[in-house]
This record gives C-alpha cells, structure tokens and sequence, in this order.
C-alpha cells in the first residue's frame, strides 16, 4: 500500500507563512520603489518580523529579488511556452517565449536589470540563484522544443540555437542603451536577431 505523504508539521508551516509573507512584502517594495531604494529592514517590517528572521531566509537584497522575480519568471515561462504551443511559425513561436520573459523583466526596468545581474554574478550555491539558473536551462530547453518544428535543425543544433536566443535576450535586456525602450522595441530588436539565426 502507497504511503500518504504526512502533512506539514505547525515548524514548517509557520516557516512558509514567513517565507510568503517576506516574498509578498518584497514583491510590493520592489515593484512600488524598485531594489536599489528598498532596504531590508523596509522589507522586514512590512512583513512582521524581525530583520534577523529574514536573514535565516535569505543572505541579502539580492537573494530576496531572485526569490521574488524568480516567481514571475516562472509564470511568464509558462505562458509563453503555451503561447508557442499554439503557435504554428517557428520565429512567432519563439518570440512567444521570448516576448513573455522580456515583458516580465520589463515591469520594473531596475529590478530586472539588477535580477539578470544577479543570474550572471549571483552566489551560484545560494538555493534561488541556483532556482534562477534551472529558470534559465528550462527557457533554452522551451526554445529548443520549438527549433526543432524544422526538420533540419537536430537535437543538438536547437540546443547550440537556443543559447545563443538566450544570451541575446539576456544582452538585449541588460543593455544599458535600452533603459529607456519600449517592451515592443527591446523584442523587435531581439526578433531581428534571431530571424538572422534560423535557417531559411
């Protein structure tokens, strides 16, 4: 007979409350102020607890947007890989995938140069940076999905294809002569790319 998983204990239970509790304060800090104008004790406060307790869930400011936005890249993922599914031209399919992410780093253009900063330069041993990277190979393994529609691009190639979209996206976001584009722009620029890219 299969074992039933147990529920959470009262521990773990109020340790995730905190956690969606610090994540929720964060997420509104962040998107009212932006990171580089929020401090941690801002944050602490708005979520009830003392800022030593957020530091048992996170090292810094950095880790906690990763937490954060890692939440909605997770999301935006989803989203456009659906949209791609749906989607029968392999370019619009990518750019499916791709317009999702760009208009989920883009809501906060600050907060999302800082959290790319962070996947580049981020403590690689630190759980969310590491959730940030997964994040990342789960986009390359999306697009590849999509590459491979055409019946000449290999396993191999769509991956080699996929991380090369990945790094343009990734450039294209974090430029600092984008700050000032539009969501539209920053994805026409990366679709110029990447048409350049696939067989024709």
């Amino acid at each position: 007979m299969p074992s039933v998983p147990r529920p959470a204990g009262r521990r773990e239970r109020n340790k995730q409350e905190k956690l969606d509790r610090i994540t929720a304060a964060a997420r509104e800090l962040f998107a009212e102020r932006g990171v580089d104008e929020v401090t941690t004790q801002e944050i602490a406060d708005k979520a009830d607890i003392g800022a030593g307790t957020l530091f048992l869930y996170v090292k810094n400011k950095g880790e906690l947007l990763l937490l954060v936005q890692n939440a909605t890249y997770t999301e935006a993922l989803a989203r456009g890989t659906s949209a791609a599914e749906h989607t029968d031209d392999i370019l619009d399919a990518v750019m499916a995938i791709v317009g999702s992410i760009v208009e989920c780093n883009r809501k906060q253009v600050d907060n999302g140069r800082t959290y790319l900063r962070e996947i580049v330069f981020g403590d690689s041993e630190e759980p969310h940076h590491r959730d940030a990277l997964v994040l990342t190979l789960q986009t390359e393994a999306a697009i590849a999905d999509v590459l491979q529609r055409d019946r000449r691009t290999g396993p191999a190639d769509a991956a080699t294809l996929a991380h090369i979209v990945s790094a343009i996206m990734f450039v294209t976001m974090a430029a600092s002569i984008n700050i000032t584009n539009s969501i539209d722009d920053i994805v026409q620029q990366i679709r110029d790319q990447i048409w350049a890219l696939l067989p024709r």
